[in-house]
This record gives structure tokens, sequence and C-alpha cells, in this order.
């Protein structure tokens, strides 16, 4: 298998990126459970960047970074260099990693055209009117119910996962024969708890929509927050989860820093120039 050197540098500045974006979807959660305003997603994060000093090189710098990493992950899942598809987990992970690779490369896309814009951009949730428009498409396909409750079991797979993830703690990815120093694994821990909270409430949403056959009740990751702050004690849950989306985005920047990693490219055969 061939590694680009450059390919695996733009991983990393997409690991920061993806840092960077939890780190102001999690204080956005915070304000939100003081101040009762709309919790906003990763596109909303992504376009409150533009309202800042530099924004647009910043958003700029994102795209970049996405798109890395967006590479990265579409190339584990599809070239499977540490041969994870030969087991059940393995073929799931290698699933999850396509979908984390479309995710970023739309990422990427909208911190471009958010950089190239001169017009203040929307801020809020976009991805929330995003889950109800396919949603809805869905619903009015044969099986379409079916469909939906599938995916939002597979949400609910991938939240058990980050959970499982937040109880090891094992972050072998992180460089070093020695492990993690503790406070590092515990702002992973955290980070990756609040994840799994937030996966499992995207995949009930679904599910909710899907066995009500009312697409207005899917949501994306603002929806979540915003059906989390509607519980008992909500603010404070809201709050919670917040700051351990932000400690997510913390420890995103010391993977972008110290993550083992390497971005697999295809071969190119012999005798082609």
């Amino acid at each position: 298998m061939t590694y680009s050197d450059r390919m695996t540098v733009l991983a990393r500045l997409g690991f920061a990126a993806r840092g960077l974006v939890y780190i102001l979807v999690g204080w956005l959660a915070f304000d939100a459970s003081r101040t009762g305003a709309e919790p906003s997603d990763n596109q909303g994060a992504l376009g409150t960047l533009g309202d800042t000093a530099l924004g647009h090189v910043i958003l700029a710098i994102c795209a970049i970074g996405f798109a890395g990493y967006a590479f990265w992950r579409l190339a584990e899942g599809a070239l499977d260099p540490e041969a994870r598809g030969r087991t059940n987990k393995g073929k799931f992970e290698r699933v999850a990693h396509l979908v984390s690779g479309g995710a970023n490369a739309l990422l990427c896309i909208i911190a471009g055209r958010l950089a190239l814009r001169s017009s203040p951009a929307n801020h809020g949730s976009p991805g929330d009117e995003s889950a109800q428009s396919w949603s809805a498409w869905l619903l009015d396909k044969p099986g379409g119910v079916a469909l939906l409750v599938a995916v939002g079991l597979g949400l609910f797979m991938v939240a058990a996962a980050q959970a499982l993830k937040a109880y090891k703690a094992g972050f072998d990815e992180l460089d070093g024969d020695v492990p993690a120093p503790s406070y590092v694994r515990w702002i992973g821990r955290l980070g990756y708890s609040a994840r799994a909270v937030v996966f499992a409430m995207i995949g009930w949403l679904l599910i909710s929509a899907a066995l009500q056959h009312d697409p207005t009740r899917a949501g994306g990751l603002g929806d979540a927050l915003a059906e989390l702050r509607a519980q008992p004690e909500g603010s404070w849950i809201l709050a919670i989860i917040g700051v351990g989306l932000s400690l997510f985005g913390v420890f995103s920047l010391v993977e972008a820093r110290y993550r083992r990693l390497r971005v697999p490219i295809p071969r190119t055969p012999t005798g082609l120039r």
C-alpha cells in the first residue's frame, strides 16, 4: 500500500478544523443553555466564523482541512489498508469511514462557499432542514419507513461505539509507547460521551419521524440539542453536553498533533507514466 505524506498533513489539518468546529458548537450549546437561544450545528458554527476577523481565511483553511480529512476517511473505507474488512466489526468500520468521509466532504463544500461569500452567512442549524428534507423524500418511497428506522438504528450503533470508546479510553491512535496522560484521556472520554448522547438523540428523532410518518420530527445536531434542552432539567443537560462537545473539539486538536495516521492512496500501475 502506498501512502501520501502531503495528504497526511492535510488530514491532520482536518482534525484541527473538526476541533475548531466542535469547540464552537459546544460553546454555542452552552450559551443557549443560559440564554434560551437556538443551539447550532456544525454548519451553523462554520457560519459564525465568517463574522470574525480573518473569518474567510479561517474558513478557507478549514475547507482544505476537511478535504484532506474526507480523502483520508474515504481512502480508509474504500482501500482498507489494514485489512479490517475481514471481520464484521471491520466492515462496519469501513462503512462508518465512508459515511464520515462523505460528511466531511460536505463540510468542505460548505466551508468553501462561506469563505467565498461576501455577505453575512445564515446561522442556526441548516443541517436540521436538510435532515427533514431527505426524511420526507425517503418516507414517500416504498419501504421508506423501514429504511428511515434502519438509519436511526444505525445511529444508535454509532452512539454505542462512541460510548464504548469513552468507556475504554484506550486512544491507541495517539503516538508513543507511553499511554496518553490521564487528563488527555479524560478529555477524550467526556468528549466521546457527549457525542454518544447526541448521536443517540438524532437516531431517536429519525425513528420517531418514521414511526409517526412526520418528517418534521426528524432533525440533525441542532434539533438533537434542542430536544435535550426540552427535557426536565434540560438547561443543565444542554450545558453539560455543550462542555462535552467542546472537550471533544480540544481532543481533536490533540489528535491533529499526535494521532498516528497515514493516508493511503491507490498504487500507480507499473509501466504507466
